[in-house]
Order: C-alpha cells, then structure tokens, then sequence
C-alpha cells in the first residue's frame, strides 16, 4: 500500500485581486491546493495566469484578498508582518530570476547574513554553515568575490545557498533558470533536483520544459485556477526524454 504524504502546505479558497483602471483584476480564483512533505512542485501555464502571484501570497510575500494559507497547520495568511518576516527567515528560501545578490557583499557574506536572521545560531555556527553551502553549490572558489565577478550560473548557485542558509522547510523559486545558459541552467536544475532528493520541499514557477521535468508533481493554472496537475516519480537523467514526452503531452492536453 501506498503511504500517503504528509500535506506541508494548504491554500483554501485562495483570491487575489488588484484594482484595475476603477474595477477589480482577479488574479487568483477560489485556488484550493496541498503542497506535499517531499516533493517537488512545479507551478506552469501561460503568461498572466497567475503563477508568480499564487506563489508569493503562499509565501507570505503578498497577503490573499480573501481565503486561507496553512503551513504545517498553523494558518499564516493573516500574519503581523513582523511574525510574517520571522517565519519566511527561518522557514522559508527564496530563489528568483534575478540572483538579487548584495553588491557590496561577496558570495560568502551574501550568504552568511542571512545565517544572522537566526538568533541561536552563533557565527561560527553561521560561517560553518555559509562554508558548507558554498561548497555544496560548487562556488567555493568565487566564496571571496563580489556578485560582479561572478557568472551568472555563480551567482544563482550562492543564492540557492543563501535560501538554505537556515533549513528552511520549503524553498519557493520564481523562474530561477530564467536569465541563465543551457550550461548554467543544467547546473542550477541539478542542485535544487539533489535538495530535493535529500529530502528539501520545492515549489517553484517555470516556464521551460528542462526545468518542468525534474518535477515530482506539476500543477497547471489558468485564468488564477488549477485546472490539471500530473505526478512523476523522482527524476532520472536515464528517463529525462521519456519524461519530456509525457509533460509535453500533458501540456498539450492543456492547451498550453
């Protein structure tokens, strides 16, 4: 018999609406969602669907207008800011497009001060950790430099650092391939396919196929609903065209 999976995360009734030239833009429609313990969630569909919002209002980014965000059963969606900004600090990684890396920070230290958010851990604790991370990214060499010196690839690969500087419980990445090469690409879809495997919740947006194939389930949204979802099992580079077959196939079905 099949276990089932823990649910980390819970949407209920989930709207978003912005004003709009004196009427309302909805941008999130009554989304009901359960965000499995393990897996990685991969969010598709076409531009202005929603995508991008629906992830930031489950990060605690943007507040719902109407409906419900519950991580591991605490209901978060209608947090004071400052118990909202302590939850994505210890609970939450953050991976965008853009590497938003501080300038005047090298790798280690952009690394390193999101540690510092965490009151108990000391700096030794945090620059092991920073260390460790870097290491793991394959970026330790470039540890000293500053963004500026860095690829792009680099420069992505400390931010995936960053995001896991406190253990988060989920990592939410916004298009994170988005600005990078193939070779780059490849590297970044490795490393969050690993935190993945070692156990690391994932949900992320995307709009490329390479990326939408290391998903474990996939999600479809259209006009701010889910209208499909597919499961696969974990990925295997053995299966990766196999695996681009059946995702093309579903999002055709998607009329994507």
């Amino acid at each position: 018999m099949m276990k089932t999976k823990a649910v980390i995360m819970k949407a209920t009734g989930l709207c978003k609406s912005f004003a709009n030239n004196g009427g309302q833009n909805h941008v999130l429609d009554m989304v009901n969602l359960e965000i499995y313990d393990g897996d990685f969630t991969v969010i598709m569909g076409s531009s202005g669907a929603g995508k991008s919002t629906l992830l930031y209002v489950l990060s605690g980014m943007d507040n719902p207008t109407q409906g419900e965000v519950c991580y591991r059963d605490r209901t978060v969606s209608h947090l004071q800011e400052r118990e909202m900004a302590m939850l994505r600090a210890k609970e939450f990684g953050f991976v965008f497009q853009q590497a938003h890396l501080v300038s005047n920070l090298t790798l280690f230290e952009n690394v390193a001060v999101a540690g510092y958010l965490d009151k108990y851990k000391s700096e030794k604790m945090v620059r092991e950790r920073a260390k460790e991370l870097l290491a793991r990214m394959n970026v330790e060499k470039a540890s000293g430099r500053l963004p500026s010196q860095v690829s792009g690839g680099e420069a992505q690969r400390a931010a995936i650092a960053r995001a896991m500087m406190n253990e988060p419980g989920m990592i939410f990445a916004d298009e994170p391939t988005g600005a990078l090469n193939k070779r780059n690409t490849q590297e970044v879809l490795n490393l969050l396919t690993s935190l993945n495997e070692s156990g690391q919740n994932i949900l992320m947006v995307t709009h490329d196929m390479k990326a939408a194939v290391r998903a474990t389930r996939l999600l479809y949204l259209e006009d701010g609903r889910i209208i499909g979802e597919m499961s696969m099992p974990p990925y295997s580079s053995e299966d990766a065209k196999s695996r681009e077959r059946q995702v093309d196939a579903w999002l055709s079905s998607m009329e994507w």
